[in-house]
């Protein structure tokens, strides 16, 4: 298998590792919190949301890449690594403007219909995760992270 599609699998391996730890967390945190109001609900539970995802996927990037930036002497190609971190940070950047308002607006929309506040939780992460990875791909693939050769 090319280089290439080996980081794309690792980078939406750390993705969805991330999503999973906080679709667990934020739908334990709906809940707690379902006696507020559908806004502060939908709030509290998307800054949790990022507090675990961007732990999770930040910790994970991290030691999948740690060795990708070293050089034969030991020390670290601080021009790549400045170079693909401002390519990584620019695609979940996009991506996380569209998952932001999708993940808010559907929770809100779910909790004000009557939704137990975890299902709300769960139904709006899952949907704006699948729209995030797509959006997130879409963006790596443009900015060629991961391109072959020089």
């Amino acid at each position: 298998m090319k280089q290439q599609y080996k980081e794309y699998l690792k980078l939406n391996k750390n993705i969805l590792l991330g999503f999973l730890a906080s679709i667990t967390v934020s739908a334990i945190v709906a809940q707690m919190f379902s006696n507020q109001q559908s806004y502060v609900n939908a709030t509290i539970t998307l800054g949790v949301d990022y507090l675990v995802y961007f732990s999770t996927f930040g910790t994970l990037f991290y030691f999948d890449n740690k060795k990708k930036y070293l050089l034969k002497t030991g020390e670290v190609d601080k021009v790549g690594l400045r170079r693909d971190l401002v390519k990584v940070i620019s695609s979940l950047g996009i991506g996380e403007v569209i998952y932001t308002i999708c993940r808010w607006s559907l929770q809100y929309y779910l909790l004000t219909n009557s939704y137990p506040a975890y299902g709300a939780s769960l139904i709006s992460q899952s949907i704006s995760t699948v729209i995030y990875m797509i959006i997130v791909n879409l963006s790596v693939k443009l900015m060629r992270l991961y391109k072959d050769g020089p």
